[in-house]
């Protein structure tokens, strides 16, 4: 028997961190401002809601400017904050750190040549800006300074991008810390003062940087796979577009070994509100159509569908709609 939404949060007392991801445009800002404003003000959990989508919509989904202005908390409420984060100080951060990493490798391995094309490739590659967005995103998870935290993420290609930098990172930094021990290595047995040498090694920066690095992104990981604390969700609308990209999202994520959450089916026509003896051709097809795709999704993701969220008459927009979104989800 599969689980409400309500009912599968009950189930996991020690959950923290909750993603939402699915095709751009099917409402993921709405059901994860929903599930944020049902964990902070029904639950009474301090909650922080975090966007690691570059074109950030939060703001406009509490009717509160956040850009920038590091953690806010939302209007008329208890328990809820939100952050819209600004990544061009962390790109910024980057590029020196990378730039300094490049001039110090040339410099021991007295290699002549002009750092900037090198440079210049390792900063300006597709990923860059998930690897920044990457980095904000686990430093606000290994704080551990709210209850619980709810990411709402880019459409699928990015966060696609986004989860799988823990694995480039991984092979990336176990390549460096290799070539640079061996580059240490090789120092010692050539010098006369091993002693001094192997001092100085001790205290490497490249070699400290790497491994510091390593240690927070292998903390990173761990959260990310505890089947305790983590889970993703899905968001969909009942068309089958969204419905076959979520099916290839949901292999990308087990691959990674994330916990899925479940699948959060938005926008669907509240047959209530109509008077289904006398409605138009036009709205009975919609209607017709909703039925057929909500089965295919039940057959698709058998057990996984945590919630039914309506196609509101006006727009999802400030907290009184949000608090809308959140009593569905917690019915």
């Amino acid at each position: 028997m599969s689980l409400n939404f309500k009912e599968f949060v009950a189930s996991k007392p020690n959950l923290k961190y909750l993603f939402f991801g699915g095709k751009g445009g099917v409402g993921k800002t709405v059901i994860a401002a929903g599930t944020a404003y049902y964990l902070a003000e029904k639950l009474g959990k301090k909650t922080l809601i975090s966007s690691t989508n570059p074109v950030h919509s939060l703001s406009s989904a509490f009717g509160q400017d956040i850009w920038g202005k590091g953690i806010q908390k939302i209007k008329d409420t208890k328990n809820l904050y939100a952050i819209e984060i600004d990544i061009s100080d962390t790109i910024k951060r980057y590029k020196e750190e990378i730039r300094n990493k490049i001039l110090t490798f040339l410099k021991y391995a007295d290699i002549p040549l002009d750092p900037e094309p090198f440079i210049e490739i390792a900063t300006t590659n597709p990923a860059f800006e998930e690897s920044a967005m990457f980095d904000d995103m686990i430093n606000l998870m290994l704080k551990e300074e709210f209850d619980v935290y709810v990411f709402d993420t880019a459409p699928v290609a990015h966060t696609y991008r986004l989860l799988g930098m823990s694995k480039v990172y991984d092979l990336w930094l176990h390549k460096m810390i290799e070539s640079r021990k061996e580059a240490l290595s090789l120092r010692v047995k050539l010098s006369f003062r091993k002693e001094k040498i192997m001092e100085e090694i001790k205290k490497d920066p490249m070699l400290t940087s790497l491994l510091t690095t390593r240690e927070q992104i292998e903390k990173g990981r761990k959260l990310l796979t505890d089947n305790e604390r983590t889970a993703f969700f899905f968001v969909t609308l009942p068309l089958a577009l969204p419905i076959a990209v979520i099916e290839r999202f949901i292999g990308w994520v087990k691959a990674f070994e994330i916990p899925i959450g479940g699948v959060i089916v938005n926008e669907v026509l509240p047959k209530e509100e109509f008077d289904l003896t006398n409605i138009s051709p036009y709205i009975a097809n919609k209607i017709k159509e909703q039925e057929h795709y909500i089965e295919t999704i039940h057959n698709k993701f058998p057990g996984l569908v945590r919630a039914y969220v309506p196609l509101y008459e006006t727009e999802v927009t400030g907290t009184n709609m949000i608090a809308r979104v959140a009593e569905t989800l917690g019915k």
